[in-house]
């Protein structure tokens, strides 16, 4: 049998990421929350590093290596400004 859940107090900032997170995958926002449950709890196996860094590629995060530059970019954007 389902089973009704409430969050409360949840900040505005966390509340419209999650709307945004919701139209992107057209859904509503209860089922967006049900989504993220649901994969955040039958997920049971590890990744290994070389998946997780995988992930992380496939992301387009940025990797250690790329953060000298990545600052560098930003420092001298603001300095330009």
């Amino acid at each position: 049998m389902p089973v009704n859940l409430s969050v409360k107090n949840v900040p505005d900032h966390i509340a419209e990421r999650l709307r945004q997170r919701a139209a992107k995958h057209h859904r509503s926002l209860q089922g967006e929350l049900i989504a993220i449950l649901e994969e955040n709890v039958t997920t049971k196996r590890s990744l290994t590093p070389l998946e997780l860094l995988s992930e992380v590629r496939a992301s387009a995060l940025n990797t250690p290596e790329e953060s000298a530059d990545f600052i560098r970019k930003e420092r001298d954007a603001r300095s330009r400004r």
